[in-house]
């Protein structure tokens, strides 16, 4: 069989182009927005977190783009949010940390399928202080923090076995109970948002989409997107 039948013979059920479903969610409109956009987003995570609906609701994605415009994503866990902005933590050797030297733009995006919802944010990424890194490393259990001083994040290995073998060499370094330091190179980044958008799927395609837009004053205003 050629390649053209293989593809033109797929398997409904395997087409993406058939692939689609027919969202019925009530809509959103501005009069039931919150004045702050991390007042709404706390509204919406709180459901998104509740009943165990979604699959790690604080999971996101992070884009950036280097200093000649080459841009990448990848998944990473929002760990804090606030008035301030989104915190997320990583190695500050890693790629996306190296981007944000050179380019501190930033996006994220919650994808919460399962509610037909998304949040977009656009902004600026600073790191937090060491104090704040610190706080959250105590929290994380302990071969997580065991794993960040294992990984050089980013960098090519020549094996799992490298990793392994390095882990287990902290692990007997510092077993279980022992207070493992923070690693100099690892910490976080606080994203302050400029942009917000609310997406709500709707029937028809017919999205709603609602952008928060930071003034110089400090104070938002919201716009309605065309989907």
């Amino acid at each position: 069989m050629r390649q053209d039948d293989r593809v033109t013979d797929r398997e409904p059920v395997l087409d993406p182009a058939l692939m689609r479903k027919h969202y019925r969610a009530e809509g959103i409109d501005e009069t039931e927005l919150a004045d702050h956009p991390m007042e709404q987003f706390g509204r919406w995570f709180a459901l998104a977190a509740r009943d165990g609906l979604l699959y790690e609701p604080n999971a996101m994605v992070v884009s950036t783009a280097d200093a000649e415009g080459r841009t990448s994503s990848r998944t990473v866990l929002m760990k804090q949010y606030d008035e301030q902005g989104f915190v997320f933590f990583t190695n500050y050797e890693s790629r996306k940390a190296r981007d944000l030297a050179a380019n501190p733009y930033v996006s994220l995006l919650f994808p919460w399928h399962a509610m037909a919802r998304q949040v977009i944010v656009g902004g600026t990424a600073r790191r937090t202080g060491r104090d704040e890194t610190a706080a959250y490393f105590r929290t994380r259990p302990h071969g997580s923090q065991l794993g960040a001083w294992t990984s050089t994040q980013s960098a090519v290995i020549s094996s799992r076995a490298e990793l392994d073998t390095a882990y287990a060499e902290l692990a007997a370094r510092y077993p279980e109970g022992e207070q493992v330091p923070v690693p100099p190179n690892w910490g976080g980044f606080r994203v302050a948002p400029q942009t917000v958008e609310f997406w709500q799927g709707r029937e028809n395609r017919l999205h709603d989409r609602l952008r928060y837009v930071v003034r110089e004053d400090g104070s938002w205003r919201v716009e309605r997107l065309s989907p």
